[in-house]
């Protein structure tokens, strides 16, 4: 059992859970709970190791013997060690070091999301989770996004990081990957373009949310067709997460109703 928070994994783990650059330099991230771990497991995510409180719940404990059993070295460590290295007021009693691989990018996507210079995390989490569960197959995030691999990101996502894949490019990148998809560029802007409901997303489409303080950005925005979601009780902007939620579940339902026809 590791009994030392100075032990070389405990000091590893913590860096990726506290430093962008850390997860970048070990090209690692960390999930946290059961939860996760099981659907990081089921969905083939290359562990390196990992970590487990003493008394982990019997659930817990057969997903440590399955990890055991696939090779995957996963040690005991004491309820303070495991209180060090969670990013959570209640640690859920095991943490899972991973290789920081977004899945790969399809040959030709018919919905994308474009996420634009987001910064708070559990934005861009929920963004992320709301995209994988509505069947998006692809996200594009602008280099001026949050870390993508922090672990409030991984924690909101609730398991998007292993289903939904997930490109950082520039704008410029962005704007020639959707070409080549042939997908029309949508922007989200307030009070600007045809209603969403009036825009044509039954279509190949990419749907631009952009940053919650500044929209989105100018190289962007020149590029896209703009949209708007109405907002009759004049509230001055929505959520970014909730707007990119409107904005996706609006695509499924006119090709729902393409699909009916």
């Amino acid at each position: 059992m590791i009994t030392s928070t100075q032990n070389s994994k405990v000091k590893e783990i913590r860096q990726l859970q506290t430093r962008a650059k850390a997860r970048k330099k070990h090209h690692a991230f960390v999930v946290e709970g059961v939860r996760l771990c099981e659907e990081a497991l089921a969905a083939g995510m290359p562990v390196r190791y990992g970590l487990h409180a003493p008394d982990l719940s019997e659930r817990g404990m057969a997903l440590v013997a399955g990890l055991a059993q696939r090779g995957i070295a996963i040690e005991a460590a004491a309820e303070y060690v495991i209180q060090a290295v969670s990013e959570t007021k209640t640690p859920q009693g095991i943490l899972l070091v991973l290789e920081a691989d977004p899945l790969p990018l399809p040959e030709k996507p018919s919905l994308v999301l474009v996420l634009d210079r987001i910064s708070d995390p559990g934005n861009l989490g929920s963004l992320l989770r709301t995209a994988a569960a509505a069947g998006v197959e692809a996200a594009l995030l602008s280099e001026g996004c949050t870390d993508i691999f922090s672990p409030k990101v991984v924690r909101a996502g609730m398991g998007a990081h292993f289903r939904l894949p997930a490109a950082v490019l520039s704008d410029e990148e962005i704007i020639q990957v959707c070409k080549r998809w042939g997908v029309q560029l949508w922007a989200s802007v307030m009070g600007q373009g045809v209603a969403h409901t009036l825009a044509a997303l039954d279509q190949p489409s990419a749907l631009i949310v952009g940053s919650e303080a500044d929209g989105v950005s100018g190289v962007l925005l020149r590029a896209a067709k703009p949209l708007h979601i109405p907002m009759p009780g004049g509230s001055e902007s929505l959520n970014a997460a909730a707007a990119g939620a409107i904005l996706v579940y609006e695509a499924l339902r006119q090709r729902d109703e393409t699909t009916q026809n």
